[in-house]
């Protein structure tokens, strides 16, 4: 699908009458591929590397175009069990005209789109859509932190390995995110040598200067985010494992309390019981007995912390949990 636009105030306008200055294709078909091409002197190996995912950011001058290879990051869904990835996307300068190619819908060439450089060139435009870009990873990498703010707090108390899959899944995202952002900063360097050789407006320059900036700074943020990521995906192993065995630690702490009541809770119910205390009315002997096994649990109880076979008695830790729950 190709689409034309024309730049107004700010803006991309679709025209449908007229041939527009900005060029956008989405996943074009093999018509369409050699139509650019043969209408825009793109090289075709140039073009079919703009559609594929892996392909690394990189920037070719030839003598009449100028082509982008640019990392984005995709849009991510709570449905992709937060997995957040990168794909690629070609801007074709050539003349007085932008081609963009990309394979899914870009939302940076929105007619809504909200872009901090002012635009009146197809150069200008291509700057906003980098500077763009820019700033779609470090909104990623605000919901990526949010993201894991909320699951750190559930691996704290879960026993299960799904919250801990989902960890994995954003850290690994954060190292395509930083390889993809570390891939773009390259290219921009090369972009800002080339403004020099190619004499560009001085306001161009520092616009690629400004770029160059918040490109660096959002790949500092990747780092630092991925570094405590990996830093910290073992003690999150850990903590899902202490949480197991805290509560394996306690069941069996409640199967050591009831143990001799069981025992005696048997000879009970059997007929000796009622044999030895025939002389005494039932209601008040089995009264006796409940009573005795009651105070048997607690005393079991009591001797289990005071031989620190748990840092906490039981019975706070009982108490604790009926206040949680309540």
């Amino acid at each position: 699908m190709i689409k034309q636009y024309s730049i107004l105030n700010n803006s991309l306008v679709e025209t449908t009458d007229q041939p527009g200055s900005v060029i956008v294709s989405i996943n074009p078909d093999q018509q369409e591929r050699a139509s650019l091409c043969s209408m825009y002197h793109i090289d075709e190996h140039t073009l079919a590397s703009a559609l594929d995912p892996d392909e690394v950011s990189r920037i070719e001058l030839s003598d009449t175009t100028t082509s982008l290879i640019w990392k984005r990051a995709l849009n991510c869904s709570a449905k992709d069990n937060f997995y957040f990835n990168v794909g690629s996307f070609g801007i074709f300068l050539t003349g007085d005209n932008l081609v963009v190619v990309a394979e899914e819908e870009l939302t940076l060439l929105g007619s809504g789109s909200r872009h901090n450089i002012k635009f009146t060139t197809p150069l200008e435009l291509l700057l906003a859509i980098i500077l763009g870009t820019i700033q779609h990873y470090l909104g990623h990498l605000k919901v990526i932190k949010m993201i894991a703010h909320d699951l750190q707090r559930r691996i704290n108390t879960s026993m299960a390995n799904e919250h801990l899959i989902q960890m994995f899944n954003l850290s690994e995202s954060l190292v395509y995110y930083t390889n993809a952002i570390s891939a773009n900063g390259i290219v921009l360097g090369r972009l800002r040598t080339l403004a020099d050789k190619l004499n560009y407006e001085p306001r161009i320059i520092e616009i690629i200067d400004d770029i160059v900036i918040e490109n660096n700074q959002c790949l500092r943020q990747a780092e630092i985010y991925s570094t405590v990521f990996s830093g910290l995906m073992d003690a999150r192993g850990s903590l899902v494992n202490n949480n197991m065995s805290m509560l394996l630690k306690n069941l069996t702490i409640i199967n050591i309390v009831f143990l001799p009541l069981n025992l005696i809770a048997g000879i009970g119910g059997m007929s000796e019981f009622s044999m030895m205390t025939h002389g005494i009315d039932w209601r008040i002997s089995y009264a006796v007995f409940f009573a005795a096994m009651v105070v048997l649990g607690w005393i079991t109880a009591y001797v289990l912390g005071k031989v620190n076979f748990t840092s906490m008695n039981p019975f706070e830790i009982f108490r604790l949990k009926r206040k949680k729950f309540h």
